[in-house]
């Protein structure tokens, strides 16, 4: 079930991601070193492609 961009922008700050800034539609998060933008378009879901980097991403977070 693709996910939206409010629900990873939850599931990011649950993992201890900080929002930087927001600019538009697009979250900026970092968490120590590294950054990620998540786009929260309404309750659009995002695209498969993107889903799965941003999933990765989080998965290899320590």
């Amino acid at each position: 079930m693709p996910l939206s961009g409010k629900e990873m922008l939850r599931l990011y700050l649950l993992k201890g991601w900080e929002i930087v800034r927001i600019k538009g539609s697009h979250y900026v998060l970092r968490k120590e070193n590294r950054t990620q933008v998540i786009p929260v378009h309404v309750n659009n879901d995002l695209k498969k492609g993107l889903e799965q980097k941003l999933l990765k991403a989080l998965s290899e977070d320590k």
